[in-house]
């Protein structure tokens, strides 16, 4: 047997970037990072879907998502002050447990990162379908966009193209002033709604939980409320970046989660008492069907004009203006954090070596830049409406976050001896508390929603065999071409016979069957890698088991299409279901820190910060 060449995957530690990163953010600083990004289009439509969802009970889903978001949160917080890197949330798994679980956890966090900025241009459209006709029409019961407002939101993706290719620094000047924007926007708007309040709303139509208790935590991963907090990791990521990370990093990432939570609660509840149902165009008390109504295209703005008086109606432009701003600037943001997620994917070489490219004269890696605009694109067709996409994007997102409690215990283990400016006390308790808040909201956002996600993340695995494993895991590159291919095409008619498009196959089929094609795949690449290397592969094992655990439990458990609105019915009810997701989630959690190991990657970190402490 001829013997096969393996280059060694000798990883690119700290970038030029990283090592000239300058220590001059402050505690506002941060703090501002973090709530611009939470203040985005979530606070334009939030308020509508979340009252869809669970009517005036929905105060504690706010309460209860922002909570679960902090937990998450702290865990990063003592990562990111430890290794600063650009990209940090997709290359940490990477450090902890090798490729292959590095490659899907970063391939994940991709398929958020290019849809974010069709989120909020679709955010921008569905104002604009306010006043500018044929932009949207109700397509099952739900507003949805159609031919001209899929070409507006594109054509909006293209300006945040070029203003990321050319306009870095402008738009950096300008970040302070709209983020203050941001800011004392729904702070005014949820004062002058509560002119507006009529207390009957919180009583009257079926009360205070008109559609059952489940509905509010269903409501925490679908309504766009966990969406709006994930601007939180925006002070993790510039953590490197921080005049005092130990003091500040975690101050900003509470204190940005605390001021989202109570801004939101308060304009939750202002725009609640404010609804006035003569003029939404459905049944008085109807809540399940607000996001067909006539104010779902703008909310805020419908509930202000509908009040007839002249300040309101004047004040209610601002909102449309608004509309433009706060999801466009989180729409140019996320357009970059898609680019360095290929970038970053590219550099920890799971993608080909053309996607590191940097435009000599604008700094920007162009080409990751065109093709995350391109494949942003993919998600207008589909799921062309930010109700459909915001439960998707939240979820998947989370998906990638349960890394944040392993990562960090992990490295307790692995790398005991590296520098941390900040260190969480109690991480033994908060880090597996964090990552049962993680897969909660996983499954609070029920089966319908995973069963785009699962379909997604089994759909890239053959990625890896086809860059990745020729290169530095001793895999046949003919044969991983040809392999991938066949998963891909199996994949894909799986789905197309399945709940995403025909729905012909049976729940358990399809699960069965994308089940199979992951085992399947992934025993190849087992079996196709070298001896020395088959850890990594292995390393995956509890990712996948969680992943399809929480699928098939969704299926049966309180928040599956047999439960009925109090979560009773289905074959797992609620809350007995809430139980075995959190004992199924601290069994996978100690699996994932056992299952962590000393990467070569993290060996070369120690390495290098121990040459550069100075010797006592």
């Amino acid at each position: 047997m001829a013997d096969i060449h393996v280059e060694s995957a000798e990883p690119i530690i700290e970038e030029s970037a990283d090592k000239k990163l300058s220590k001059s953010l402050s505690f506002i600083d941060l703090l501002f990072l973090s709530l611009g990004g939470i203040i985005g289009s979530g606070w334009l439509f939030a308020v509508l879907k979340a009252d869809s969802y669970a009517g005036p009970a929905v105060i504690f889903s706010w309460i209860i998502g922002g909570i679960l978001i902090l937990f998450i949160a702290l865990n990063y917080a003592e990562v990111s002050g430890m290794i600063p890197r650009s990209g940090a949330i997709v290359r940490y798994p990477h450090y902890t447990h090798g490729s292959y679980t590095g490659y899907v956890l970063g391939w994940t966090y991709f398929l958020t990162a290019v849809s974010v900025p069709v989120i909020e241009a679709e955010g921008v459209v569905q104002y604009a379908a306010s006043y500018i006709p044929g932009l949207m029409q109700t397509v099952q019961g739900q507003k949805v966009l159609v031919g001209p407002g899929i070409l507006f939101a594109a054509a909006l993706t293209i300006v945040f193209f070029i203003l990321n290719y050319v306009g870095i620094k402008f738009m950096g000047r300008l970040n302070t002033v709209i983020t203050w924007w941001k800011f004392i926007l729904p702070i005014v708007t949820f004062i002058l709604l509560f002119f507006l309040f009529k207390g009957s709303n919180f009583g009257s139509y079926g009360g205070f939980t008109p559609l059952g208790i489940a509905p509010i935590f269903l409501a925490v991963a679908n309504s766009g409320i966990v969406f709006s907090f994930l601007g939180f990791r925006q002070a993790l990521d510039y953590g490197g970046e921080a005049k005092n990370p130990q003091r500040d990093i975690p101050r900003a990432t509470i204190y940005s989660v605390l001021i989202g939570i109570v801004i939101y609660v308060l304009l939750q509840i202002a725009f609640t008492g404010a609804i006035n149902w003569n003029s939404l165009g459905i049944h008085a008390g109807n809540w399940a069907g607000l996001t067909a109504s006539k104010w779902a295209n703008a909310p805020l703005y419908s509930a202000l004009t509908a009040s007839g008086y002249a300040f309101f109606v004047a004040y209610a432009v601002l909102l449309l203006a608004d509309a433009y701003v706060s999801p466009s600037g989180t729409g140019l943001v996320y357009s970059g954090t898609a680019t360095r997620t290929i970038y970053g994917l590219a550099m920890d070489n799971y993608l080909p070596n053309f996607f590191k490219r940097i435009n000599d004269k604008t700094g920007t890696p162009v080409i990751a830049l065109a093709v995350a605009t391109l494949i942003g694109w993919l998600f207008l067709i589909p799921l062309p409406s930010w109700y459909e996409l915001v439960g998707i994007i939240t979820s998947t997102t989370v998906l990638t976050y349960v890394m944040g409690s392993v990562s960090l215990r992990v490295f307790r283990r692995t790398a005991p001896e590296l520098n941390r400016p900040f260190r969480l006390k109690g991480s033994a308790v908060l880090a597996p508390i964090g990552f049962i808040a993680a897969t909660l909201i996983v499954y609070w956002s029920g089966t319908t929603t995973l069963n785009y996600i699962v379909t997604l993340v089994i759909l890239g695995l053959p990625i890896y065999g086809w860059f990745y494993g020729p290169k530095f895991m001793g895999m046949n590159r003919v044969v991983g071409l040809i392999v991938g291919l066949i998963m891909v095409i199996a994949v894909l008619i799986t789905a197309y016979f399945g709940p995403l498009n025909q729905n012909k196959l049976s729940f358990i089929l399809y699960f069965v069957l994308l089940l199979v094609e992951a085992i399947l795949y992934s025993a190849y690449t087992w079996l196709a890698t070298e001896r020395s290397k088959k850890h990594d592969i292995l390393a995956s094992a509890w990712f996948f088991v969680m992943m399809f655990g929480i699928y098939l439990i969704s299926e049966y458990g309180g928040f599956g299409p047999f439960a009925s609105a109090n979560g009773s019915g289905s074959p797992i009810p609620f809350p007995l279901d809430m139980v075995i997701v959190i004992v199924f989630s601290l069994i996978i959690f100690y699996w994932a820190v056992a299952s962590g190991y000393k990467t070569p990657e993290i060996a070369a970190i120690i390495e290098e910060e121990t040459a550069q402490t100075p010797a006592s």
